[in-house]
Order: structure tokens, then C-alpha cells, then sequence
């Protein structure tokens, strides 16, 4: 047989090269304000970029940019994704309070599940249904949220409401910050990859958080009290936002749209609330390991914070009428899909 010689060779290699080019279309670039070492980004973005990748059998790469690196901070995510600076952005809808009005029923005080599974089909059929057009500057890719948050402090447990009175708290929306606003706190609304310094150097004295996003930001090493909640339903919730631009997605080819569709909606919103839940249990565990004191919320002191959050969510519906939208229609629509999917 006959050997080919280096010039046909490099000719083959040539082609080869030229044709493995040919199979991708497209790199897409995903931005979000976590560090890579955070759940979301490992077992979540990754796994996502890698399906995407795999089912549109290389046609399709995808970039991932976890804590800010292209630039920018968490409350400009959106716009980046609207103006086509990134592809696709995870943030969070509180970033930019008031911009999603009609989301911000999920986030009412004992409105969200206590499960994240249960509160993401939940908030991205309510999106389907009643926040299309807050949002019709992207693609939507997915909306959800996490399960019970609790209370992170430094020197002292909250446990009862009257026990934020006086105290700095970090908070991740608008909803939540009413909540203690009411009850004698100073919140502050601090993106969270500033949390682990304004804990360090006093800022606030407290945080509220799922459990998940505990080793990611150091809060077991930061602080030493948490304040769990009980019960299925939670105080709060951060609605999130896994959003495209626009004239990206319209530009796919049909069936690169496709791969993007299989991979997105609310079976996807399904799947990462039950990852948050999964990762709760991480986020715990570092807690236990540092020693940090968890006193549990129940009873009579859970009970308290229902009613707490009763003149929250009258206010907020006061609000949504007075700008035009029926404040008592969103709630009691949040309140019935987290009940469906409660069953399901």
C-alpha cells in the first residue's frame, strides 16, 4: 500500500478541521454574578451548557461567565441580556425592584412553597399566565425560585419578629424589605456576591438565604446564628430570572431553536428548584460543621410571622390597584399555582 504523502495529509487534516468548524453555528454566552465553585453554576449551568451543546450535536457551543466576569454589576444582568451585550443571563427579577411588578406576588410573605420544586413550576406557569408582557424584552428561558429562606445573623438569633427591630438584615427584593422594614429593621438590598464583605466588615448583621448558597458565600464562616424556618410554606422567595436576547434566539436556525426549546420552559423550572432543594442540605451540613447555633421557627413564633406579613401583602395589593393591575387576582393566582403544584 501506498503511503500518503505530508501534502495530502495536511489537505486531509485541512478538510477535517474545516468541516468540525462547520458543525458549529453558534456560541452563546452565559453571564451570571455567582462564583464557579456555587451550585448553580456546577451542577446547574454546567450541566445545562453541556445538554445544549450535546443535543444540537456541536452546532450549538456554549460559553459560561460565572461572577460578573464580563463585566458590569448583578442589577445590570437583565439589560444585558435585553441589549445583547451577553446571550443569556441567570439574575434575579429583585435586582431591579418594581421593573417586574406582577412577579413580585410569588415573593409575598408565606405566598411561596417551602419547596423550590413546588415555588418554580409555580412562578414560571404564573409568569406564563400573568408576567408575559413584563418580560417581553427577552426570551424567557426559565423563571423559579428557591424554598424556605432563614435568617443568617452575627451576634444575635432572630426567631420571633420582634427581634429584627434595630438590626441591619441584607435582603435580596423589595417584598422582603417591606417585611422587616415593618417590624423596626434597616434592610439592605446588597447583590449577593457583596454579602461576604458586608458581613465582614459590619455592614449588616444579618443575611436572609436558602441554605444552598451558604458554602458559596461563606455565610457559615460569617455568621454564627441562624433562624430556620418551619413549615410549608416560606417567609420568602428570590424570584429568578434564565433569560436570552431576543434577536439571539430569533436569529437560530429553526432547529437550533428547537434544542433551545427542549432545554428550557417549565419543566426546566421544575428541574433547578428541585436541584435548590437538593443543595439545601450541603448548605446545611457546612452549618453544623462550623458549629453555628440554628434555632428553629415554629409554633407560636411562626405563627407571628404570618401575621407580620398579612399588612405586607394588603399593602402590596393596594399598590398593584392603584397601578392599574388587580393586586387581589395575582395573589390569589400565586396562592392557587403553588397549591396545584403542591399536589402534583
Amino acid at each position: 500500500m501506498t503511503s500518503m504523502k505530508p501534502v495530502a495529509l495536511a489537505f486531509v487534516a485541512s478538510v477535517a478541521l474545516a468541516g468540525s468548524a462547520a458543525a458549529q453555528e453558534v456560541t452563546l454566552r452565559i453571564h451570571h454574578f455567582l462564583p464557579a465553585a456555587s451550585q448553580a453554576h456546577q451542577n446547574w449551568l454546567e450541566p445545562w451548557a453541556r445538554q445544549v451543546e450535546e443535543d444540537s450535536q456541536g452546532r450549538i457551543a456554549v460559553e459560561i461567565f460565572p461572577a460578573m466576569q464580563l463585566g458590569g454589576r448583578p442589577p445590570q444582568l437583565f439589560d444585558q441580556a435585553r441589549d445583547g451585550i451577553v446571550d443569556i443571563v441567570w439574575t434575579l427579577a429583585g435586582n431591579t425592584p418594581s421593573r417586574f411588578p406582577s412577579l413580585e406576588a410569588l415573593e409575598l410573605p408565606f405566598v411561596p412553597h417551602a419547596l423550590g420544586e413546588v415555588t418554580s413550576a409555580a412562578a414560571h406557569e404564573f409568569f406564563e399566565e400573568h408576567a408575559r408582557a413584563e418580560l417581553d424584552e427577552v426570551h424567557v428561558l426559565a423563571v423559579f425560585g428557591h424554598g424556605h429562606g432563614h435568617f443568617f445573623t452575627r451576634e444575635r438569633p432572630i426567631v420571633n419578629p420582634s427581634d429584627v427591630d434595630g438590626m441591619t438584615i441584607r435582603v435580596p427584593n423589595r417584598v422582603i424589605n417591606e417585611t422587616l422594614a415593618n417590624l423596626g429593621a434597616n434592610p439592605q438590598g446588597i447583590p449577593a456576591p457583596g454579602v461576604p464583605e458586608a458581613l465582614s466588615r459590619g455592614v449588616v448583621q444579618g443575611v436572609v438565604f436558602p441554605y444552598e448558597v451558604v458554602p458559596a458565600l461563606r455565610v457559615n464562616e460569617l455568621t454564627s446564628h441562624v433562624g430556620a424556618f418551619t413549615g410549608d410554606r416560606s417567609l420568602y422567595t428570590a424570584v429568578f430570572l434564565f433569560v436570552m436576547n431576543r434577536a439571539t434566539y430569533e436569529g437560530l436556525s429553526e432547529e437550533n431553536r428547537a434544542v433551545i426549546d427542549a432545554n428550557s420552559g417549565l419543566e426546566l423550572a421544575r428541574e433547578i428548584g428541585a436541584k435548590w432543594d437538593s443543595w439545601d442540605e450541603p448548605g446545611l451540613e457546612a452549618i453544623r460543621a462550623t458549629g453555628n447555633e440554628i434555632r428553629t421557627i415554629e409554633g407560636d413564633d411562626l405563627q407571628a410571622w404570618r401575621e407580620a406579613g398579612e399588612p405586607v401583602i394588603q399593602a402590596w395589593i393596594e399598590e398593584q390597584n392603584a397601578a392599574g393591575r388587580d393586586g387581589q387576582a395575582l395573589v390569589d393566582a400565586a396562592r392557587a399555582l403553588v397549591e396545584k403544584h403542591a399536589s402534583n
